[in-house]
């Protein structure tokens, strides 16, 4: 599944659909899609994405997380498949679709 937001602020963004139910859950949403957020409530949610993002990449710095990083790196190897792009790389384009829609107060939407 793709989710596509769209705002019309920017341009629309393209994600694949674990990324973008994670990030939606990060920003205290439902993580249903489609779905919407109101330009009265976009700085809210993208202030909560930044603190989930933020406490995300603390967890995965934190030697005594449940999931180390060794045990999810020693399963790719390089010859054949690369590592996961890490999920606050993947929020940058909606980081910045949710900034533009703030400055206009314009409403954000995403469907499949």
């Amino acid at each position: 599944m793709l989710v596509t937001f769209k705002t019309s602020a920017y341009s629309d963004i393209t994600m694949f659909g674990m990324a973008a139910v994670s990030l939606l859950k990060l920003m205290g949403q439902s993580g249903n899609v489609p779905g919407a957020i109101l330009a009265a409530d976009v700085p809210q949610a993208l202030k909560t994405l930044h603190e989930g993002l933020a406490k995300l990449e603390a967890e995965e710095l934190n030697p005594g997380a449940a999931s180390a990083p060794e045990d999810t790196q020693g399963s790719f190897d390089d010859d054949e498949e690369e590592a996961p792009v890490a999920l606050h790389t993947r929020a940058g384009p909606l980081i910045s679709l949710l900034e533009a829609a703030a400055e206009a107060r314009e409403n954000v939407l995403w469907d499949n």
